[in-house]
């Protein structure tokens, strides 16, 4: 269900290849005009895909070959950016808005990089089916008749890659993150070159800032990559012991649940209407001293007074949604404790590939990955009735048998 239709105003920004003119300086009517050396640019990406037939990854490579800068001036070109080009409509001489709205916040795996588990804005993106988008007319830089040609072009394209694709190929897929710049790993399988013709049953999780192409050809991360199959090994270990022994689980539910969670709802509708109150009071301020009412020495002191507060209390809101999330993860493994407990019975050794992958996806938050160490980020926290938790501490479970620096440490080729 949508909650919130995006508002997007129209001629607020203009498109790679236009110039945006506002009602000021367009005399009473804001407009794109075309910006000739872009607009160039734009027509040669469509001949490549829709005469040419050449993939995004193509048409990047070309563009960097060539020189040729991004909009904000960077020279390696994303491929969501030449997707989200030769999507636009308004190249072909209607702009639309509104494409999209805001609706209920979709399930994720974990949170994406630099940010939290529980945003300060819950909501996820939804496409608006076209019908009710709101189209104006620009200056076209293609034929309708090319445009269409690109849109088949990204259908046939879409088409053969999911052909490839045969779903999960990794038991840590989506769960693997460098310690070290915050990107996510991928499986990299083994190429035929680097193999030298001998068949490899492993490959190996990378991290995407060792890959220079995506960063303009300088790599941002020195972190190692591992061997899928002693990596994954490890983490099943770890899962495996954790299941074992289910009663640590349901204890640190009955210590979860023995916490005041109403009192923590209340305190977030609180925290959240302080905040409001204060941000409403630096509106306030700052309209007083555009007109005049106060002078820059009484509205700079006060104005940073309500700052720090409003930084103050949105860290302590922050913290206790964590906690809310957190008590509602641990719920949601509880209720299938009877389940886990079957399988603990009937024998770990006998489970398949898609049940470890099950069972991992659904106890681990994170596997961070730091030059070879490994530690692994339980949804769970320490064990209440162990009487010291740097022995045994389900958070960040370091393995058993761990090195001096307490991590687990793996050992891969080249």
């Amino acid at each position: 269900m949508l909650l919130i239709l995006a508002q997007s105003m129209p001629y607020r920004s203009a498109p790679y290849g236009y110039h945006y003119i506002d009602k000021h300086s367009g005399g009473g009517q804001a407009r794109y005009e075309i910006h000739l050396e872009q607009a160039t640019v734009v027509r040669q990406i469509f001949e490549w895909v829709g005469r040419e037939r050449l993939t995004i990854n193509q048409v990047c490579r070309r563009l960097q070959q060539a020189g040729i800068p991004t909009q904000t001036g960077k020279q390696a070109w994303d491929r969501t950016t030449v997707w989200g080009m030769l999507k636009n409509p308004a190249y072909k001489g209607m702009a639309a808005f509104g494409k999209t709205a805001l609706g209920q916040m979709r399930p994720r795996l974990r949170p994406g990089r630099g940010h939290c588990s529980q945003p300060r804005r819950p909501y996820s993106t939804y496409p608006v089916a076209k019908e009710e988008w709101i189209s104006i007319p620009v200056p076209a830089l293609v034929d309708e008749a090319l445009f269409e040609s690109v849109q088949q072009q990204l259908s046939e394209n879409r088409r053969r890659v999911r052909q490839s694709q045969r779903g999960a190929k990794y038991l840590l897929q989506g769960l693997v993150v460098c310690k070290q710049c915050g990107y996510s790993y991928y499986g990299k399988p083994v190429s035929h070159k680097v193999a030298k013709g001998k068949t490899r049953d492993y490959a190996y999780y990378r991290c995407i800032g060792t890959d220079a192409y995506r960063f303009g050809g300088q790599r941002i991360c020195s972190n190692t990559q591992l061997r899928t199959d002693l990596l994954e090994v490890v983490v099943w270990k770890e899962v495996r012991a954790l299941l074992e022994n289910p009663q640590r689980l349901e204890q640190e539910y009955h210590r979860r649940q023995q916490e005041p969670t109403n009192a923590k709802q209340l305190n977030l509708a609180n925290l959240e209407a302080q905040i409001s109150k204060l941000r409403q009071g630096m509106g306030r301020l700052i309209d007083s001293y555009a007109e005049g009412l106060i002078d820059k020495g009484e509205f700079e002191p006060r104005l940073t007074r309500l700052k720090q507060r409003v930084v103050v209390l949105e860290a302590q809101a922050k913290q206790v949604s964590e906690e809310m999330t957190l008590h509602t993860q641990l719920h949601l493994i509880i209720t299938r404790l009877h389940e886990f407990t079957a399988r603990v019975k009937n024998g770990l050794d006998s489970v398949d590939w898609a049940t470890q992958r099950e069972l991992i996806r659904t106890l681990v938050k994170q596997v961070e990955i730091e030059q070879g160490q490994v530690n692994i980020v339980f949804r769970v926290g320490p064990n209440p009735s162990t009487p010291d938790p740097g022995k045994d501490f389900l958070q960040h479970c370091k393995g058993r048998d761990r090195p001096p620096n307490g991590a687990i440490e793996l050992c891969t080729p080249a």
